[in-house]
């Protein structure tokens, strides 16, 4: 019986992960450097950073850092000032609340975790927050789903991950963890076949616990 629901954040609960494409274009750009859509989803699927696309390309490591810093300056620029809620996810949650205790793990900083969620409501459904200062290592190793477990005290089998990345649900799967993939538009060529369930939107995933 399920007791635990880990959700992922980016792409799951907001939608977030068209303005870090963005950032990570813009901040290549800058840098005489085209990062295709393509190009990108394949780095992530896996684990990858945009990064690599400027190492190919000679960039030295101080002029990647400071770029990567000001990456970060985009993002957080971008997520004050877009729209990033998804319909009605305080009402699913609020509903799932009532029968199960729930907590995100993301591979967001924690600053940058806050900056979205400042107005959104969502935190107040959740036992706890685990972001990427929180873990040894990031999706889609499972370090940050077990981590998950392990504050919850719970059984792998009592534990559902809601995912919309193959790298997170390489995550889920590499911890044990039964993973559902909500339908994502940004998500829709990686490779889901490790899945437990796959549905088109939140509101669905009440259905299938």
């Amino acid at each position: 019986m399920r007791k635990f629901i880990l959700f992922d954040n980016d792409g799951v609960l907001v939608e977030t992960e068209p303005l870090y494409f963005e950032a990570n274009v813009k901040a290549l750009k800058e840098l005489g450097i085209t990062l295709t859509f393509e190009r990108y989803m394949k780095i992530m699927a896996r684990g990858g950073t945009a990064w690599e696309v400027a190492i190919e390309a000679g960039i030295t490591k101080d002029v990647i850092d400071k770029k990567r810093f000001q990456r970060d300056i985009y993002y957080q620029e971008l997520i004050k000032t877009r729209n990033t809620a998804i319909p009605n996810v305080k009402e699913i949650l609020k509903e799932l609340s009532q029968n199960y205790k729930m907590a995100i793990i993301t591979t967001s900083r924690r600053v940058d975790f806050e900056l979205i969620h400042k107005n959104t409501g969502i935190t107040e459904f959740m036992e706890f927050i685990l972001c990427v200062e929180d873990y040894e290592r990031a999706k889609p190793h499972p370090d940050p789903y077990l981590a998950g477990l392990n504050r919850f005290k719970a059984l792998k089998e009592e534990t559902i991950v809601v995912e919309d990345s193959q790298r997170g649900l390489t995550s889920a799967f590499n911890a044990g963890i039964d993973c559902v993939v909500v339908k994502n538009e940004f998500t829709l060529t990686h490779n889901f076949s490790k899945a437990k369930y796959k549905i088109e939107s939140l509101k669905e995933l009440n259905t299938i616990l």
